[in-house]
């Protein structure tokens, strides 16, 4: 395994995802519009400065899944890297308003070579984002559909999050929700509206969702 350099405290890893510069630009979309289309050309990855979006994918077969759910502080398509993959995989979509800024595919390469801190995150996170695949996976298989959806949410909203940040969650179509935990949107809405009954969740405004700690419980029951 390749061995990082002293980190160069010099170089400020918050600071640069926030600034544009050569090779970084921003991008800002609408609630409802594609960052990119799969299929589309893979030239550069995004860091989300605000806001969230979904991720998705379309089988051979025509069927639409949600893969993920990305917000602030996510890398979104990583795979303009590969030297195998020149396309999207997926279709990243927006959310609720998001603001991004854009690195060019050079950039990047650029940034993993000369700068550790920035290789440092970047792997931390691409190792984090698989295990959390992983836990998906192991999800998908041994949970039911109330436990998959109590713990979609509690991740949502950071629960659990080694800084301590929650946060509240854009209000998700039940639709989206459905696709990702795996069941009909008829047994999401059973779901959610026991979960608001109970107290595990509240509605804010009719665009947020609080999560509450008591949801736990759902994960912890036989």
């Amino acid at each position: 395994m390749q061995q990082f350099s002293r980190v160069d405290h010099s170089f400020n890893t918050e600071q640069f995802l926030s600034k544009t510069n050569t090779g970084r630009s921003l991008t800002t979309l609408r609630r409802g519009e594609n960052l990119y289309v799969q299929g589309d050309q893979a030239d550069c990855l995004y860091y989300v400065q605000d806001g969230d979006l979904t991720l998705s994918a379309v089988t051979a077969v025509g069927k639409q899944a949600t893969i993920a759910l990305l917000g602030r502080g996510d890398f979104v398509g990583e795979e303009c890297l590969s030297s195998v993959r020149q396309t999207r995989m997926t279709t990243a979509s927006a959310l609720t308003d998001a603001t991004l800024l854009r690195i060019s595919r050079t950039e990047m390469f650029r940034l993993l070579q000369d700068e550790s801190e920035m290789a440092r995150i970047f792997v931390a996170y691409l190792l984090a984002r698989a295990d959390r695949i992983q836990a998906d996976l192991i999800d998908q298989l041994s949970n039911s559909s109330e436990k998959r959806l109590a713990r979609t949410l509690l991740l949502l909203s950071n629960y659990g999050n080694t800084d301590g940040s929650e946060r509240l969650v854009p209000l998700i179509s039940q639709d989206v929700l459905a696709a990702m935990v795996g069941c009909t949107r008829s047994r999401v809405n059973g779901f959610m509206n026991s979960f608001r009954r109970l107290g595990y969740i509240e509605y804010e405004s009719n665009i947020r969702i609080r999560v509450k700690r008591g949801l736990l419980d759902v994960l912890l029951k036989p």
